[in-house]
């Protein structure tokens, strides 16, 4: 057991501070276990947001360090033993109160989305059914388990605060999915490129980066949804086509 400082945000999205805790530590504890130490034993009105403890949950988001990261897969011992551990909350998201951040916006997002519809003539005596390579290239996407945190480093949404414009990469790897399903038969390239601003990401890959489930967001989603709209709207050959046929898509 050893003891070791934690500053942890107090307050809420108008004002707050960075308060010091010390705090015993067993070895085997991830930060989520000492955030709960606290809570325990020195601020019973501490907000935290958790529900797994095994990474599959997306709750416990936050910055260890100004790291963006799940506290329950943040081990202790990958710090110093002197190293004073800063938790606080996302930043992309207003904060309801100490390290839990209202991310109702995000849901709002997903609900704008056109849903999934197979095509009818695809289905037969067995019903649907998909190509191993299919399934596994939209599975990827499967494995998103909502932590926001590649929202939370979004330079357009964190930095530029454009919600307004673009529904950042979580988004995006759903629309892609959708997109990409063979059986799906719904046109969603249109609102890709107008309302879920896909122009505005600029390939940083800071999402793919932070991602708990190594889900590459930006080569395998963003990438792909941004060649789409180009093939559609700014290759010659194709202005041409819709010029000759009326289609104002």
């Amino acid at each position: 057991m050893a003891l070791r400082t934690f500053k942890v945000y107090r307050g809420n999205d108008k004002a707050g501070e960075l308060k010091e805790y010390q705090v015993n530590v067993e070895e085997g504890m991830v930060v989520l276990d000492v955030l709960h130490r606290i809570q325990a034993d020195q601020e019973n009105d501490m907000a935290i947001r958790w529900n797994c403890k095994a990474g599959k949950c997306g709750s416990c988001s936050c910055e260890i360090n100004g790291k963006p990261k799940l506290s329950c897969m943040t081990r202790m011992n990958s710090y110093g033993p002197d190293e004073v551990i800063t938790v606080t909350p996302i930043k992309t998201f207003p904060v309801i109160k100490d390290l839990v951040t209202d991310v109702s916006w995000n849901y709002a997002q997903n609900k704008r989305i056109k849903p999934f519809q197979p095509d009818p003539k695809k289905k037969d005596e067995r019903g649907y059914y998909m190509m191993q390579e299919d399934v596994e290239r939209t599975q990827e996407f499967r494995k998103c388990i909502e932590c926001f945190l590649c929202q939370n480093v979004c330079h357009v949404l964190r930095d530029h605060d454009r919600k307004d414009a673009f529904v950042g990469p979580r988004f995006m790897i759903r629309l892609a999915s959708l997109e990409m399903h063979p059986l799906d038969i719904a046109d969603r390239i249109p609102e890709v490129r107008k309302d879920y601003g896909s122009g505005y990401c600029n390939i940083t890959r800071c999402c793919t980066d932070v991602c708990p489930e190594h889900i590459q967001i930006t080569d395998n989603a963003i990438i792909p949804l941004k060649e789409r709209v180009v093939d559609r709207y700014y290759d010659p050959i194709a202005w041409v086509a819709r010029k000759i046929t009326g289609d104002k898509k």
